[in-house]
């Protein structure tokens, strides 16, 4: 018999998101939120020639600057004030998530803290944030004033004025970000990210329209190329909507005279607990080799590097063996980080449930990791190969396709799940609401 709440989750149609006006003001706030960040990636720093810029990236779009720019809608191409967009927020939050596994007192703060320990954590990754986009944004001014042609009154005004509206641009986008959350649909860090994957799209389409018109694609390496994009979403959405379940079994209960019987639930453990961040971190270092010898492009003692970023270069069988152990490290490496085994079973211990034919306590913990690596297992092939299938099909095709390679058509593909699952708990709120109201409005009429 369904419960409750599947029942309601089942009349959940158009007509309920109609009478949902609260998710529609939610919705709209998301919209002109995401509406503002991209005005922002079109707003130049001062003091730089964009189109010298423009044309200095081009040489760069391989490298992790082209990825960076992917993940920031443009901004990075254009130099614009959301150029560093959220990455070091994202930096700083696996940096908090590190240390809070290996510093006993954020440990102690993210175990025992509750809500205000939440809090705490939260602020240190805000902090941690301003200092990371401090030092990136000094990096890219410093950068900026030595190169010739591209700052046309280089000196400490542009690098000040600089560091200042890049980390403004970061700290902007991420109290953008927190409000999305809070007012708006949810998950509104990975919402500006997943805007400027979208807003680059129509370049690649336009890219690829291109390229079957002057005949660089024929009509079957198209075909194929739309299948196995289109196939590659259809399997991202079966392995993130995928899980294992384990029993959690409750004990009896009393309650005045009165005898409960023992409750059940499932913890879900998700194949890809990861997420996204594995793919990420996997082609930033493989694209780091490149992006320096780029800029380094003149210097003698950095000519060891060109046979390295020669090797490593997009499309090479060694660029796509590493990339692949990389993602399956990171995924194992995150996956360590964000799921503790010991604190999950100190958790279910201290609430009375079991694992049923385990023992509480360490044999839990064992358990819990035991059947956490296989499925780990599972879930880093399974992003090796949605990440790499694409770059290899490119790469054989003899091109490529910067804005919807195997890592952005994850991100677009988890976010919208992601993003949809928060509109349904919403219009689910309200079902709830509205039945409690027609409960009220039925006892005060008898």
């Amino acid at each position: 018999m369904a419960s409750a709440a599947e029942q309601l989750a089942a009349n959940i149609n158009f007509q309920a998101f109609a009478r949902a006006h609260e998710l529609h003001k939610r919705i709209w706030f998301t919209l002109i939120a995401l509406v503002v960040f991209r005005i922002g990636t079109y707003i130049p720093i001062p003091g730089i020639d964009v189109e010298a810029f423009r044309a200095a990236f081009q040489a760069q779009a391989g490298g992790i600057l082209g990825m960076f720019n992917m993940l920031s809608g443009g901004a990075v191409e254009r130099m614009a004030i959301f150029a560093l967009n959220v990455m070091p927020y994202i930096s700083a939050s696996i940096i908090i998530q590190l240390l809070a596994t290996s510093v006993p007192s954020l440990e102690r703060l993210k175990k025992e803290g509750g809500e205000a320990g939440r809090k705490k954590l939260n602020q240190y990754t805000r902090y941690l944030t301003v200092a990371l986009a401090i030092v990136q944004s000094t990096g890219i001014a410093v950068g900026l004033a030595n190169s010739p042609g591209l700052v046309p009154n280089p000196g400490v005004f542009f690098i000040l004025s600089t560091v200042i509206t890049l980390t403004g641009g970061t700290i902007f986008l991420m109290w953008i970000g927190e409000q999305i959350t809070a007012r708006g649909v949810g998950n509104g860090i990975s919402l500006i990210i997943f805007a400027g994957i979208v807003a680059e799209l129509p370049r690649w389409f336009s890219q690829v329209l291109e390229m079957a018109r002057v005949g660089t694609l024929d009509a079957f390496q198209l075909f194929i190329i739309v299948a196995v994009l289109l196939g590659a979403i259809v399997f991202i959405v079966f392995m993130e909507r995928s899980q294992r379940r384990l029993l959690i079994q409750y004990p009896k209960r009393a309650a005045g005279n009165r005898m409960f019987a023992g409750e059940s639930s499932f913890l879900p453990l998700k194949l890809n607990t990861a997420g996204v961040i594995p793919p990420i971190f996997a082609s930033s270092l493989l694209l780091l080799p490149g992006t320096f010898l780029g800029f380094s492009q003149n210097a003698p003692n950095m000519a060891w590097l060109q046979p390295v970023a020669a090797a490593l270069a997009y499309g090479t069988p060694l660029h796509m063996a590493l990339f692949g152990l990389g993602i399956i490290f990171f995924a194992f490496f995150y996956t360590s980080i964000v799921f503790n085994p010991e604190e999950t079973a100190e958790n279910l211990r201290k609430y009375g449930g079991f694992i049923p034919g385990v023992r509480p306590g360490k044999k839990t913990a064992e358990y819990l990791d035991y059947v956490l690596t296989r499925i780990t297992v599972i879930g880093a092939l399974y992003l090796a190969l949605v990440c790499l299938l694409p770059e290899i099909l490119f790469a054989t095709m003899g091109v490529q396709f910067a804005h919807l390679g195997g890592t952005s058509l994850l991100i677009l593909v988890t976010v919208t799940i992601d993003t949809v699952a928060q509109v349904q708990s919403h219009m689910l709120a309200h079902q709830y609401e509205g039945l409690i109201k027609r409960t009220k409005l039925r006892g005060r009429t008898r």
